[in-house]
């Protein structure tokens, strides 16, 4: 059995870090190293639960038939999987009843679109709504997006069993594996409304939106906006 690597205490690390920025105080890098140190527990507490979320014990099996209408005529679930082992579904809000699809969807899906051959690399992709695929399919084009694939989960079985009993308009996130001819759930994003944190909105860990690391690293942080389909009449 592998011995675990002893870890350096990340205090030890951040005092080691040889990094000076031009007129930068003391206290500032006192203040600095510190948030260093906190830095590299965050990295180390990431892997941490990675290897929890990899060693879960095998998900339910799925039995049914999920079928979806994609560009280029109905495809299975087990379809989606094309030559790969594992499938990842994200669960868009872009319902009949919306006129337009959720921005913050948008925001998220926007993101993977170029980054679509190098997930694919390593599993398979699959943008699920619940609209007809002509409007799905529409409104990537609006976007300029080229590589993200969609599909309508036309009877609404997949996401009443894997988004929402109720099949409101939300979005979800869904991992399956394939081995030995079953398909299985493997894990979903579960971080919703009642384990929100008191002062902020739903959220993931980590989040699925680069938008939000980014905003995370500046003075201002994520704030109260939130992204928009355009600004000021522009994408």
């Amino acid at each position: 059995m592998n011995t675990p690597a002893k870890l350096v205490p990340s205090p030890e690390l951040a005092r080691q870090n040889p990094v000076h920025f031009p007129n930068e105080s003391a206290a500032y890098r006192e203040a600095r190293n510190a948030l260093l140190a906190e830095e590299i527990e965050l990295r180390r507490h990431i892997e941490r639960v990675a290897e929890q979320r990899r060693a879960l014990p095998p998900g339910g099996e799925v039995t049914k038939r999920y079928t979806f209408q994609g560009e280029h005529g109905p495809v299975t679930l087990d379809e989606l999987f094309a030559d790969k082992d594992t499938l990842v579904v994200y669960s868009y809000m872009f319902g009949p009843q919306r006129e337009r699809p959720c921005p913050m969807c948008t925001s998220i899906m926007g993101s993977w679109d170029h980054k679509v051959p190098d997930i694919e690399q390593r599993v398979a992709l699959a943008m699920v709504a619940r609209s007809p695929v002509d409007r799905l399919v529409a409104a990537k084009q609006a976007r300029g997006w080229t590589k993200l694939k969609v599909y309508a989960d036309v009877d609404g079985d997949f996401t009443r069993d894997y988004v929402s009993a109720e099949d409101a308009d939300v979005p979800g996130y869904t991992v399956f594996t394939r081995r030995d001819g079953k398909i299985r759930h493997f894990w979903s994003s579960e971080m919703y409304a009642l384990t929100t944190d008191p002062g902020q909105d739903p959220r993931g860990a980590p989040d699925l939106d680069p938008l939000w690391t980014l905003l995370d690293t500046t003075p201002g942080g994520r704030g109260d906006w939130y992204p928009e389909l355009e600004y000021g009449g522009k994408d």
